[in-house]
């Protein structure tokens, strides 16, 4: 299995910018449902209002699934790297 992985750099509340990645099966291209996956990812960091679009997540490669990832995403359809500044 391939997954597609979408840079993502959010500016937080407090103005530091968090960068994570965000990891779906690669026949999913609707950006919007990938938006809604970071937002999703957000609100369990206490960021749901902050902005997500096409200026701060883009689609960068693909790369072939690791187990742990895999689990989750077929558990919720999506999986996190945290990079920078996610706590």
């Amino acid at each position: 299995m391939k997954v597609a992985v979408w840079d993502t750099y959010v500016t937080k509340k407090d103005t530091t910018v968090m960068h994570f990645d965000i990891l779906v099966p690669e026949e999913i291209k609707d950006a919007t449902q990938i938006y809604q996956y970071g937002k999703e990812y957000l609100k369990t960091k206490n960021q749901e209002e902050q902005t997500l679009t096409s200026k701060e997540c883009r689609f960068c490669h693909l790369e072939t699934v690791k187990p742990h990832w895999e689990e989750a995403i077929n558990e919720k359809g999506y999986f996190i790297i945290e990079m920078e500044n996610c706590n």
